[in-house]
């Protein structure tokens, strides 16, 4: 019988933060300093604070994880208790969706029209059996030791995807390849990448992240980027 995932304990202190192939010492202070808000964007799909590139800037904690697609796994499991695990290759049988969207990072770039390939996360429900969240929240853990929490309701009726593919290619590891979360309304540190694991929780928990004091939630539009915002 397979077993459920074991999350693994993430006792990370002192955060690297490799940008674009530069490392430095993190800290989660206020006052992220980006471009000047391009006056010119459609405000409509701008959030506030935010500007539009045309890069996808490449922010992780630590090491990046190169997960063989052989070795790859992910579980879904309701608390200790297992609900499902999928192989590489049993993933990929599951319904493939695309679909197009923009994306905002909590360091203030906004990139629009992305294109992802992926099962939704009512897919991965109905796969595991489900006609309906066994309890209102969910911990995404991840490769490296990475987790972050969703509620249930933001995941659902079609608002985000298991990703494994970006503009057509196989997502690669920087992106956080081979699969990782796609959240595309909330910041995108809740779009976890590297993802092995999704365990719903009865309350909601801190993550990786929200632990170091980023926003419990991360709604750009209302600009949660930490916590008390």
């Amino acid at each position: 019988m397979p077993q459920p995932f074991q999350p693994q304990s993430c006792t990370t202190v002192n955060v690297s933060l490799r940008c674009l192939g530069e490392e430095s010492l993190v800290k989660v202070t206020r006052g992220f300093k980006g471009k000047q808000r391009d006056s010119t964007a459609t405000t409509e799909r701008l959030p506030p604070g935010q500007y539009v590139t045309q890069e996808f800037p490449v922010l992780s904690a630590g090491p990046t994880p190169r997960t063989p697609l052989e070795s790859w796994s992910l579980a879904m499991q309701n608390g200790g208790q297992l609900l499902a695990r999928w192989n590489w290759m049993e993933f990929e049988a599951l319904p493939q969706t695309e679909r197009t969207f923009d994306i905002h990072c909590v360091t203030k770039w906004s990139k629009f029209d992305t294109r992802w390939r992926g099962v939704m996360f009512d897919d991965l429900l109905k796969a595991a059996g489900l006609t309906s969240s066994p309890l209102m929240y969910v911990m995404a853990h991840c490769d490296g030791g990475y987790t972050t929490n969703l509620p249930v309701a933001d995941l659902i009726d079609g608002k985000a995807m298991v990703a494994t593919h970006f503009d057509g290619l196989p997502l690669p590891a920087e992106h956080g390849g081979p699969a990782r979360l796609l959240v595309p309304h909330l910041y995108f540190w809740k779009s976890a990448k590297w993802l092995r694991g999704l365990v719903f929780m009865e309350a909601n928990a801190p993550g990786f992240w929200e632990s170091l004091g980023y926003h419990i939630y991360g709604d750009p539009w209302r600009e949660q980027r930490y916590s008390g915002d």
